[in-house]
């Protein structure tokens, strides 16, 4: 596998100036941050807070751009962006590219969204393995841009509570009213309904990333049943497949923690999943930029099971715990030994059978965790902060939309061909 591609934390000279859609989601702030960081020119507009009327909307868009005059627009997940195709037309008038960096599979968003004008469009992936799905959409500029880390707030020495001292914690949904959710929304009909727990185990069980892929290799038979549903129910669908899927494999794994009295952050599902006598302490659902940061270095061992979704990525965690300066203990994904080195910066399991062995082992041996926690906070620092990836962003841009002025040839943007 190709690796992704190595830059200093500094913007090529003359930046392009960017125009940031905002959303409640996290990743705008630590974009905004890196920009401010890096002396990037950029704006915030907020499309998305409230309810606007189309012609709001446009009047908008449009004095931002007149007063600021951006070289490209910026989002996470395409939020910001209308279904609609109003704001993609807008930009493509003004030959004004649209650059989504996507943190949750663009498979399950890009299909609602009207495909206005793919050619002004770059989309960003977290996960390498989403490359050739996202050209099979129609767009054809597309890059490798993983997550990465904020280590002004992860970092050690971050007050915790006296509450979140543990061996061994986990942090995470258990996907069973997600899921549930969004199986409702599907409304299926009764032969994909009946199939739908069989369906989500061997679809976990494959290498398979997509579930309509799968369904027309292995179930021929619900393929038209699927197909009939229609975009967004059939997203539904196959997002609530892979949830469930990813809930029987992180309960399988979690379980492999009850030995040593985990403490469990996370809803009220777990209780109904590991019943209310299985050793664990479960804790409220914690706030991401508040407590977070605090709680990770309170436990020994860290433990990290990732969603289905991701079966080559590495999500969120694998980058803030060790940034926090805390110890890691994660599941083998074949994109993370391209940025750390497992068994000095990170440790990870391949089977729930040795994340047991793991667990006691490392919790036996305090110099080692220390150890790794230390090389691996010192990788994050060198090559995964966000800023990294504001500077990864920004010679993609540049690779993808050469006719920028300033925009330099031969950029070296990690693009992603060739995998």
């Amino acid at each position: 596998m190709e690796k992704p591609a190595r830059h200093d934390a500094a913007p090529p000279p003359n930046p392009p100036r960017l125009l940031l859609l905002t959303s409640a989601y996290f990743l705008l702030g630590e974009l905004a941050a890196a920009c401010e960081k890096l002396s990037v020119p950029h704006r915030l507009l907020d499309l998305g807070a409230r309810e606007m009327d189309a012609a709001s909307f446009v009047r908008a868009f449009r004095e931002a751009v007149s007063s600021f005059r951006p070289d490209a627009i910026l989002t996470v997940n395409h939020l910001g962006v209308d279904r609609e195709g109003v704001l993609a037309s807008l930009a493509r008038d003004m030959r004004l590219p649209l650059v989504s960096w996507f943190v949750d599979n663009p498979e399950f968003i890009l299909p609602v969204y009207s495909r206005t004008d793919p050619e002004n469009t770059l989309i960003l992936t977290w996960d390498a393995d989403s490359l050739e799905a996202v050209r099979a959409l129609g767009y054809s500029k597309v890059g490798w841009l993983p997550l990465g880390a904020d280590p002004e707030r992860f970092r050690p020495g971050r007050p915790g509570r006296p509450e979140w001292r543990a061996r061994v914690s986990f942090v995470g949904n258990s996907m069973l009213a997600k899921t549930a959710r969004r199986l409702s929304f599907a409304a299926p009909p009764p032969a994909l309904l009946a199939a739908f727990s069989s369906l989500s185990a061997e679809f976990a069980a494959t290498g398979e990333r997509n579930v309509r892929r799968f369904v027309a290799a292995h179930r021929p038979e619900l393929l038209a049943e699927l197909d009939a549903l229609g975009v967004e129910r059939r997203t539904a669908f196959e997002t609530a497949v892979v949830w469930r899927a990813t809930l029987d494999y992180r309960l399988a794994c979690v379980r492999q923690t009850l030995p040593f009295s985990p403490l469990i952050a996370g809803d009220p599902g777990w209780r109904e999943l590991l019943g209310p006598e299985d050793g664990f302490r479960l804790h409220p659902e914690i706030n991401y930029y508040q407590e977070l940061p605090g709680f990770y270095p309170q436990s020994d061992v860290n433990f990290n099971c990732t969603s289905v979704q991701m079966k080559g990525a590495v999500n969120q965690r694998v980058f803030d715990v060790p940034a926090a300066g805390a110890f890691l203990l994660t599941d083998s994904r074949a994109q993370l030994e391209d940025m750390f080195e497992p068994g000095r910066e990170v440790v990870i399991y391949k089977s729930r059978e040795e994340a047991g062995e793991l667990l006691e082992r490392s919790l036996a041996d305090a110099d080692f965790r220390a150890s790794v926690a230390a090389a691996g906070r010192a990788r994050v620092l060198a090559e995964h902060t966000y800023s990294h990836r504001l500077v990864s962003l920004i010679r993609a841009f540049d690779e993808h939309f050469p006719s920028r002025p300033g925009a330099g040839p031969g950029s070296g943007a990690n693009s992603g061909e060739g995998r």
